[in-house]
């Protein structure tokens, strides 16, 4: 008879698995700390070069990534604001039904967590996002960002890599099992 269970390491729920909210948490904290040193330091739109290919510019999003419906005339931001509670309540309850072994899932959920977390507080306390990194090359400039939105990607990484390389580690598990 074939062996049809689970290794127990991952089987295990994930003890714990709202320490991982300390994660979010300090992404809140940096990228609120770094978006208040850059409107406090920094002119509106007046780019500062710290590498050829790198700016400080002080920006103001109301839209989505890349600016996104940025010029519609505000409800977009509940919208935005919406979703993002959505997401956060949704990516929440995953993060409690984790297992024992999805310590990478873990860190990429509350990666994105904090991410929204942090343009959320912008959107619903000043109406649009903070954004201040600028990269740039032969008069190209990529959409200026912020700590959140690189959390956010980071998160987003590590969940498309979670889904493509986590049930190949799971199946090398049970196997060693």
């Amino acid at each position: 008879m074939p062996d049809t269970a689970a290794s127990p390491a991952s089987a295990a729920p994930m003890r714990r698995p709202q320490r991982w909210l300390w994660l979010a948490l300090a992404v809140v904290v940096l990228d609120l700390a770094t978006k208040y040193a850059a409107s406090h330091l920094l002119g509106y739109a007046r780019p500062v070069e710290v590498l050829p290919f790198f700016n400080l510019t002080l920006l103001h999003n109301t839209g989505a990534a890349f600016s996104f419906l940025a010029s519609h005339p505000g409800w977009q931001r509940w919208l935005f604001a919406t979703i993002a509670v959505a997401a956060c309540i949704g990516l929440g309850v995953w993060l409690t039904r984790l297992k024992a072994d999805e310590k990478r899932l873990a860190c990429a959920l509350a990666l994105i967590i904090g991410g929204a977390l942090g343009n959320l507080y912008d959107r619903v306390v000043h109406g649009y996002v903070v954004d201040f990194l600028s990269f740039h090359a032969a008069g190209w400039y990529y959409p200026a960002f912020n700590v959140a939105d690189i959390a956010i990607t980071l998160g987003a990484i590590g969940l498309i890599w979670e889904s493509v390389m986590g049930d190949r580690r799971r199946r090398i598990q049970q196997a060693r099992h």
